[in-house]
Order: structure tokens, then C-alpha cells, then sequence
């Protein structure tokens, strides 16, 4: 992380943590954990293609899925992800 890029604000209803990469580190970050403090930690993960692709695969085929069933799933695409939207193609 770059320490003086990143921040946090915090008022009575909301909390904004604001993180930055260092310069030498590359990739996008497929999850996070937050709480009140390290021993109770939940996980929440990035909106990315991958973990689209994951989650909708775990709800739809819980169990193993035969090779019909996994070929039957529809094709999901994470086109562009915004502090406002995000647009996903499903095929």
C-alpha cells in the first residue's frame, strides 16, 4: 500500500477507506476483509470477471455439475466497472 495516498473518513452513519497500490505492486485485488477487529474479519469480494464467473457457477451448479450442465451455464462478462454502475454481458 502507498501510505500517503491512502485514507479514511469516517462520520456518523458511514465509514470510506480509501487504499492505494505502491508503484511496484501489479494486478487487480480479487478481495477484502473488514471488522471491528482481526479475530472477527468478514471477506467481500472485488467485482471482477473471475469472481462473477465463480459465484454464479456455486449458485446455479452447488454441487459437481455434469459436463451438459456446465456447458448450458450462460457465459457472463464483466464489461466496465465505475463508481457508478457496472455492466455485465450475459450470454
Amino acid at each position: 500500500l502507498l501510505s500517503p495516498e491512502s485514507s479514511i473518513s469516517v462520520s456518523a452513519h458511514n465509514a470510506v477507506v480509501r487504499l492505494a497500490k505502491a508503484p511496484g505492486s501489479t494486478g487487480l485485488w480479487d478481495k477484502f476483509s473488514f471488522g471491528p477487529e482481526p479475530s472477527a474479519l468478514q471477506e467481500r469480494l472485488f467485482v471482477s470477471e473471475e469472481n462473477v464467473d465463480g459465484f454464479l457457477g456455486t449458485a446455479s451448479c452447488p454441487s459437481p455439475c455434469s459436463q451438459s450442465e456446465l456447458e448450458s451455464q450462460p457465459l457472463i462478462e464483466v464489461l466496465d466497472v465505475t463508481e457508478d454502475r457496472i455492466q455485465i454481458r450475459v450470454e
